[in-house]
């Protein structure tokens, strides 16, 4: 009976111990497995096809005693909590991005969250990133070896001919000692020991990003997956306190990226009674209101319009939403220059919000690629934009021109709180009487002498006190039986959670004993698919 812990997430990645009751393995890692399921040295009638039907691959014995549990994309799976997992013939799926996320999804679906997975002869230095993106954690050397079988040197950016050997490519002990096998194994290991740091830092996709560049069947793998966005989705982390870098086309489709402007179209709620907006140029500081640029752009508009944030690859951000993840923590190349494709899915957003918020007045202070999108967006919504500046929309003759184009407006209420209560929890919460100290971006929400809300700094996120829970309606709520937690809420104990939770959010656990706030470790979907784990990082506990 095997076991699997696993200590940290980025997506589908994992970090963990896989214990076989003889031995435990750091994953994710490569290692010869036989020493670690001892029966994988003569398996028989489990090579099956990925793409064979369900009356052929039921034929043969779906198990191997003693062995990893063998899974397979037409039949049912018979996984348990804790197993390692065995997909044969994985490596094939490389030659057909499309079925390699098809049979990827169709599987993890139907496999217990808290299984560890197992992907043989898969793994080499060049695809064990994407490997790993997809949600495997165990490999062996049999790819690796093969290739120094056939002559070939391999490196995470490619394959080269033995000859590379002595190039100075790489010192490792390997290829000092002209040991070409050495090498290919090392490289291996040395990829997937950077591979678990990224995942550690919560940043294994812009690894991802960068790797999959040299092999087009690898990029197009990750665009399929960024298709498949409600699953990709409900494994991402709803925030993290890194920076999420912006650096190639991929990251438009993302799902933390998808996300965010899916819920500033469905979720997100402008203020009251704000008729005018300003669309404005983004900065690279964040949050933005602390860029020198943004300060002098409050200053003009004075509090008379609603401040829209045009900004690639977000799309729009409003004002309110600019310190939460990934509004606050990304990074992208600034050139002044947005090509096309970027150009449509950005005017896209911004269409589709014009739309569904008419502003009597939309006044466009931008200039080079926001300026063609929201040019593009208004076309798209038959609107009339107004302009600001001609030249550097942080140019005094630009402010003075916004200045003078909202004179007559007047101020509305600045309401931020409004605005990340509804895009975090889909709540309309009234907020009068409430007002915020502090300092920004470190802000405290409070009514009279009773705290609600404070924000997290490092995330960007509401966190609600137990009085600020009572504002919000019965969602991001965890259920959990007759217990009070001392400590944090374990995977067992849950009896029931929102199915919008993900990793990150701010939920409140309620039970007969007491109720809690707290992080969820785990997606709502995971919190019920696994049978082990922290499922909420509690903060506090009051007993009922």
């Amino acid at each position: 009976m095997t076991k699997f812990d696993i200590r940290r997430r980025d997506g589908l990645a994992r970090t963990g111990v896989l214990d076989t009751g003889t031995t435990s393995i750091n994953l994710p890692a490569a290692a010869e497995t036989e020493t670690i399921f001892p029966a994988l040295v003569t398996p028989t009638s489990v090579n099956m096809p990925l793409a064979a039907p369900a009356n052929l691959a039921e034929e043969f014995p779906p198990a191997i005693p003693g062995g990893p549990v063998i899974i397979h994309p037409a039949l049912k799976n018979t996984a348990q909590s804790g197993d390692c997992v065995l997909v044969t013939n994985w490596h094939t799926s490389f030659a057909n991005p499309r079925n390699y996320v098809n049979w990827l999804v169709s599987l993890k679906e139907k496999t217990p969250a808290d299984t560890a997975w197992y992907g043989p002869a898969a793994a080499l230095p060049s695809t064990a990133a994407i490997l790993c993106y997809s949600g495997f954690d165990l490999f062996d050397y049999t790819a690796v070896d093969l290739r120094s079988a056939q002559g070939i040197f391999c490196t995470p950016e490619g394959e080269f001919p033995a000859t590379a050997l002595g190039d100075g490519i790489c010192t490792c002990p390997g290829c000092r000692a002209g040991d070409l096998r050495e090498h290919n194994r090392q490289a291996l290991r040395q990829e997937l020991a950077l591979i678990t740091r990224f995942i550690r830092q919560a940043q294994l996709r812009d690894l991802v990003e960068s790797r999959c560049r040299m092999d087009a069947n690898q990029v197009a793998i990750l665009r399929h997956l960024d298709r498949h966005y409600a699953f990709m989705e409900a494994a991402q982390p709803i925030a993290r306190a890194v920076i999420m870098r912006a650096n190639s086309g991929e990251s438009m489709q993302r799902a933390e990226v998808q996300r965010f402007a899916e819920r500033v179209l469905t979720r997100y709620i402008p203020p009251e009674k704000c008729d005018v907006a300003v669309l404005l140029p983004c900065s690279a500081k964040k949050p933005y209101s602390l860029s020198q640029s943004h300060r002098r752009f409050q200053a003009a508009i004075g509090g008379r319009a609603h401040e829209l944030i045009i900004t690639s690859p977000l799309g729009l951000v409003p004002r309110e939403l600019e310190c939460i993840y990934p509004a606050g923590h990304y990074d992208v190349p600034v050139t002044g220059y947005w090509d096309a494709e970027e150009c449509a899915v950005l005017s896209n957003i911004l269409a589709r919000y014009f739309a569904k918020f008419p502003y009597r007045r939309i006044i466009a202070h931008l200039d080079g690629g926001a300026l063609q999108v929201a040019r593009q967006a208004a076309e798209a919504c038959g609107i009339t934009l107004e302009y600001s500046c001609a030249g550097d929309p942080a140019g005094p003759a630009a402010l003075n021109a916004l200045d003078a184009a909202l004179a007559g407006e007047r101020r509305i209420r600045d309401d931020r709180l409004h605005g990340m209560l509804s895009y975090q929890f889909g709540a309309d919460v009234v907020t009068k009487g409430i007002v915020a100290r502090g300092r920004f971006p470190e802000l405290f929400y409070s009514r009279g002498n009773t705290q609600l809300f404070s924000i997290d700094t490092g995330t960007g996120l509401i966190r609600p006190t137990f009085d600020g829970w009572a504002l919000l309606p019965e969602c991001y709520r965890v259920t959990i039986d007759d217990f009070i937690p001392e400590g944090d809420v374990l995977v067992p104990g849950v009896t029931g959670a929102d199915p919008a939770i993900r990793e990150g959010d701010e939920v409140l656990v309620t039970g007969k004993r007491a109720l809690a706030t707290g992080r969820a470790a785990l997606p709502a979907g995971e919190m019920h698919r696994s049978k082990r784990g922290v499922a909420v990082r509690v903060r506090k506990i009051k007993r009922l």
